[in-house]
């Protein structure tokens, strides 16, 4: 009789779970923001009647396709590969393509301190109104931020490199 009790309980513990899971809630806000919930307490929220679930099991692969725990993943045996010798030139092409293109943002941050002149460029002649004069600060103090992170993404891409 306690083992019914009991195998009845878990039943209608399960039930309830596998109900509650089931319920699906399609709420808009007052934006039109569409959200799917598990619970429709909330004001603009309407019961989605769903189809059934399909589940479809993984594929089962050869044991040979198995990586074992632990081991790095490997390229596939007919995947290209490239001889020692075209990618060390490659790999040289690249860190003079970055060394190139650090010399460019380095010139460029220069030239944009200079023009920022420390917080003080010069007005120009349409930049009457002093507002738009501060914009054109804030815009150039942005500039060189964003040329300094170049700088130091282009340096540590460099270090990187064998």
């Amino acid at each position: 009789m306690n083992r019914l009790l009991i195998a009845l309980f878990f039943f209608g513990v399960l039930h309830g779970v596998a109900h509650a899971e089931s319920d699906v809630y399609l709420c808009v806000d007052e934006h039109g923001k569409k959200e799917y919930k598990n619970t429709g307490a909330t004001k603009g929220c309407k019961k989605v009647e769903l189809i059934g679930i399909t589940v479809v099991p993984a594929p089962v692969l050869p044991s040979s396709a198995k990586k074992a725990p632990g081991k790095a993943a490997s390229s596939p045996a007919d995947f290209p590969k490239v001889d020692e010798g075209t990618q060390k030139a490659r790999d040289s092409d690249r860190k003079q393509i970055l060394q190139e293109e650090l010399k460019s943002e380095e010139q460029k941050l220069a030239e944009l301190k200079k023009e920022y002149n420390n917080g003080e460029p010069e007005r120009r002649g349409d930049e009457r109104n002093y507002a738009k004069y501060q914009e054109r600060t804030i815009m150039m103090k942005d500039d060189i931020s964003r040329t300094e992170k170049n700088i130091e993404a282009l340096r540590r891409e460099i270090g990187n490199l064998k």
